[in-house]
C-alpha cells in the first residue's frame, strides 16, 4: 500500500505540483493539503482518491507558485485614506509629529485585500488532467514495490512447500519405528507374556493414529496452492492472510502431533518463513 506519486505543469503564470504519498493502513485515510484557489473542489478531490488509490494512509497535496503578474492584490483606497485622516488627526491630537502613515496604513484591517479568484472550467480540467498523471505515477509505484512483494511471497512460500517435501521424507518409517520404540519399551517394564497382545495392537493401533500428519500435510500442501493462485488475483491482501492463518494451523498441528526432532526442526523453519510472510502482508492490498 506504501506509494508516491508526482506530477507537474504550467498554467498560465501558475506552475502546480501535486504530490501523492501513502503508508499502510487498514483504512482509506486521507490527510488533504490544498492551495486556497482549489478549496472548493476538495469533495471531488476526495471521491477521486478514494475510488482510485482503495486503502492506505495517504497525504495529497497540491503546491502552486505564481509569478509575479499573477499576484491578484488590491488597495482600498477609501479605507486607507479614512485611516489615515484618523490617524493623522490623531498624531496632531498627541503632538507626534514624525510619523510614517504608510507603513501603518498597510497594516490596517483590509486595506490591502487578495481578490477572490473564480475556478475556471478550463483550469479544473487542467487540475484534473494532472491528478490523473500523479494517480498514474503512484499506481506504477505500487505495482513495482507489488511485484517485488510477490517475488519475496512466491519465495516464502516456497520454502514452507520444499520443507513440507523433507517432512514427508522424514515421515516414511517414522510411525513403524515408533511403534517399535514403544513396544520395546513396554516390554522391559511388563513381561510379553503376561501382555493380551491383541488388546496391545489396537492400542498401540489408536495411539499412533493420533500422531499420524497425512491429513495435516495434504491440507498444507493444498493451502500452499492456494497462495500462490491468490497472488494472481487483484486486491488479494485480506485472502491471503486468511490462508497464512490456515497455513500456520497445520504447520502448529504437524509440529505438535510429529514427535520426531528432524520434523520438528522443519516445523521450526516453516514458522519463520510464515512470520516473514505474515510481515510481508501488511504492505499487500
Amino acid at each position: 500500500m506504501t506509494g508516491f506519486g508526482r506530477s507537474q505543469a504550467q498554467y498560465s503564470a501558475k506552475k502546480v505540483t501535486i504530490e501523492i504519498r501513502a503508508l499502510n493502513s487498514k483504512q482509506f485515510d486521507l490527510n488533504m493539503r490544498l492551495h486556497s484557489f482549489y478549496k472548493e473542489k476538495e469533495f471531488d478531490l476526495r471521491s477521486i482518491l478514494s475510488k482510485q488509490l482503495e486503502r492506505g494512509k495517504i497525504d495529497f497535496a497540491i503546491y502552486v507558485e505564481e509569478s509575479n503578474e499573477a499576484t491578484n492584490v488590491s488597495i482600498n483606497k477609501s479605507l486607507a485614506i479614512a485611516y489615515y485622516n484618523e490617524l493623522k488627526s490623531l498624531a496632531k491630537e498627541i503632538a507626534e509629529p514624525h510619523i510614517n502613515y504608510l507603513d501603518l496604513l498597510v497594516q490596517m484591517p483590509d486595506v490591502l485585500k487578495a481578490e477572490r479568484i473564480i475556478l475556471s472550467t478550463d483550469e479544473w480540467e487542467f487540475i484534473q488532467k494532472l491528478l490523473a498523471e500523479s494517480i498514474a505515477n503512484f499506481k506504477k509505484f505500487r505495482n513495482d514495490e507489488g511485484q517485488n512483494l510477490e517475488n519475496d511471497l512466491l519465495l516464502r512460500v516456497n520454502n514452507i512447500d520444499a520443507l513440507l517435501e523433507s517432512i514427508a521424507a522424514f515421515d516414511i518409517g517414522r510411525l513403524e519405528k515408533m511403534r517399535e520404540k514403544l513396544k520395546g519399551s513396554i516390554e522391559t517394564i511388563i513381561d510379553p507374556k503376561k501382555v493380551d497382545q491383541n488388546r496391545f495392537e489396537q492400542e498401540l493401533i489408536y495411539y499412533l493414529e493420533k500422531l499420524d500428519i497425512t491429513e495435516e500435510k495434504v491440507r498444507l500442501k493444498t493451502h500452499c496452492n492456494y497462495f500462490i493462485d491468490t497472488l494472481k488475483e487483484d486486491a488479494p491482501g485480506r485472502k491471503l492472510g486468511f490462508i497464512s492463518q490456515e497455513i500456520g494451523r497445520e504447520i502448529n498441528t504437524i509440529g505438535s502431533k510429529a514427535n520426531y526432532v528432524e520434523i520438528q526442526k522443519n516445523v521450526v523453519l516453516m514458522k519463520d518463513e510464515l512470520e516473514k510472510i505474515k510481515e510481508q502482508l501488511n504492505n499487500i492490498l
